[in-house]
């Protein structure tokens, strides 16, 4: 656009000022009487118009201007290169979901910096509903001061509101959702801090005894020392194995708002393990949450959830305890989905090399295709962190996102898209999807969700020191969709554990509504399906932790449908 120059007298001058006086005025009065204390916080936050790319790169320009710390001028530990996750959460329940992120910060002892004026923390986002956000983080009172690892989202209390559970170096923490925008530390009260010594990581809600309240595992790496030194010097810093391992901790939801501790009493005899990401789900259809721990340089364990009352560990027996190589892995992060649409949920585990796509054979076994799948060999160039199941394009078929970094330095690497073409092969479609694929970060965690309700799937991916990057999905609604809330009245409100079978056209899908997701993460509460170009879902059918089975059937396609168990 082309502006003239225009000459004015000096009447016109006055003229000219006293109007813009008037539009000054009229701006300030319009913003000092804004309520949005997201007007305060972004004053420029607009949503940009989609340009050509798949996936669009806009988190600074929508509000997101959390950018991850290690508290410390060098990665020099083994601590600052193990963070962070990230979760979509509906925090106000008003349809639109919220982000937190969670950081590192200076820790003396830890930190070999000095202290900074302003202390790195932990940010909670709010969707304002409109594609943009407004950091809520001080009036929601859940910043820190942690050093902070990882995230999971569970309404433990079942009042209606997601509770937040914040894995960190030190003692964790439980806030409490007041249902006004505000949180509570209850930690204490509660019972599930652990030690000031914890080095915890990956945790994950899931109700094992389906009693209604969601209980809490936590899985806990080692026992870092920060006098050790003794260390190969172009390594960077100390290994894992160069730390004894610690124990992983089970607690029991009491229904009162404490937790027991009964990690011994279930079985969960954890020798050797050092955590990474955690995650859980009914892998055998039995109508029990399982749970799955992804281990760094030790063997992975798969605990089965013997009814509610133990659990035993099948990793070995299962074939998921090793990759493929018949190796322990430097694993980081596990996920859960049917990809090939057996009606069996399979896993994808994360790690340094050729990763794991674990599919489920029923009886207990999986067998791991990573490689003919044609994932191994374009994942072996770079270290996976975190990894989810999501179908970006909503054409029906389950693809996988996985987020890349060095593992001891601040090296980065491009993230990855592997596109489900059906017949169990995946394909790299990365550098097809945008300009973002082409950028090197030192990625962590990573979430996925609809965060503007369009339809398709959008991601947030947590880099190590560095802003983290929030990718808008432009395209993926060329295809039709449809979106469960799910409510849970008997079962855990949040209806974890739900096991959901949709048909369509003939063509089934499976899934389950699990918490945590990837590494140290957790994606939109609300289950996603893709439908290509299917114009109405004949039958969805839910089988509830509770044992009930609810059917609809004849749905209307791209909404998002609230479901409240009978």
């Amino acid at each position: 656009m082309s502006i003239k120059k225009k000459s004015y007298s000096n009447s016109d001058e006055f003229t000219v000022s006293a109007v813009l006086f008037i539009f000054f005025l009229f701006i300030s009065s319009c913003q000092s009487n804004n309520k949005s204390s997201g007007s305060k916080n972004h004053p420029s936050a607009t949503v940009p118009a989609a340009n050509a790319d798949y996936f669009q790169e806009i988190g600074k320009e929508i509000g997101i201007d959390f950018i991850h710390s290690i508290g410390d001028k060098e990665l020099s530990n083994i601590v600052e290169s193990s963070g962070a996750g990230a979760a979509f959460l509906d925090y106000d329940q008003d349809g639109f979901i919220d982000l937190y992120v969670c950081s590192g910060t200076w820790v003396k002892g830890l930190s070999s910096d000095e202290k900074p004026d302003v202390m790195p923390e932990n940010h909670l986002y709010h969707n304002r509903g409109d594609g943009t956000f407004e950091d809520v983080t001080k009036k929601a009172g859940v910043g820190g001061p942690w050093y902070s690892m990882g995230v999971t989202v569970g309404d433990y209390n079942n009042d209606g509101y997601p509770d937040l559970y914040v894995s960190n170096y030190g003692t964790n923490v439980l806030y409490k959702n007041n249902g006004n925008g505000t949180f509570t530390d209850v930690t204490s009260r509660a019972g599930v801090g652990g030690k000031e010594t914890d080095f915890s990581t990956g945790a994950v809600w899931l109700d094992y005894d389906n009693d209604g309240f969601l209980d809490l595992y936590v899985g806990n790496y080692l026992n870092f020392d920060p006098n050790y030194k003794y260390f190969y010097a172009p390594d960077g810093f100390p290994a894992p194995l160069a730390y004894d391992a610690q124990p992983d901790v089970l607690y029991h939801n009491n229904g009162d708002g404490t937790f027991s501790d009964v990690t011994s009493a279930m079985g969960i005899t954890d020798k050797d393990g050092r955590a990474m990401g955690v995650g859980a789900a009914d892998y055998d259809d039995d109508g029990f949450m399982d749970i799955y721990v992804a281990n760094d340089h030790t063997l992975n364990y798969l605990w089965h959830n013997d009814a509610g009352k133990s659990f035993t560990d099948r990793g070995t027996m299962s074939g998921t305890a090793f990759s493929q190589s018949g190796e322990s892995t430097v694993s980081m992060s596990v996920d859960f989905a049917d990809f090939n649409g057996d009606g069996l949920l399979d896993m994808f585990v994360s790690d340094d090399k050729y990763c794991s796509l674990f599919e489920n054979m029923g009886n207990g076994i999986f067998s791991d295709k990573s490689y003919p799948a044609g994932i191994a060999m374009p994942a072996g160039q770079f270290v996976g962190w975190s990894t989810s199941f999501f179908d970006y394009n909503n054409d029906g078929l389950i693809d996988i996102y996985k987020s890349n970094g060095a593992l001891k330095h601040l090296y980065g690497q491009e993230d990855q898209v592997f596109e489900n073409m059906g017949g169990g092969k995946f394909k790299d479609v990365s550098w097809d999807l945008g300009s973002y694929f082409k950028e090197k970060y030192v990625g962590r965690g990573s979430c996925f969700g609809d965060y503007d309700n369009d339809g398709d799937i959008d991601a947030y991916i947590v880099n190590l020191n560095d802003r983290g990057s929030f990718l808008r999905n432009n395209k993926g609604n060329q295809n039709n969709w449809i979106t469960l809330n799910l409510i849970g009245t008997t079962s855990n409100r949040d209806g974890i554990g739900a096991r959901i079978k949709l048909t369509s056209e003939g063509k089934s899908q499976t899934a389950q509504r699990i918490s945590t997701t990837g590494y140290l993460s957790q994606n939109d509460p609300r289950v996603h399906f893709g439908l290509a170009k299917d114009t109405i879902v004949d039958k969805i059918e839910i089988k509830w932790p509770s044992g009930k089975v609810q059917v609809l059937e004849n749905i209307k396609i791209n909404q998002i449908l609230t479901v409240k168990e009978p």
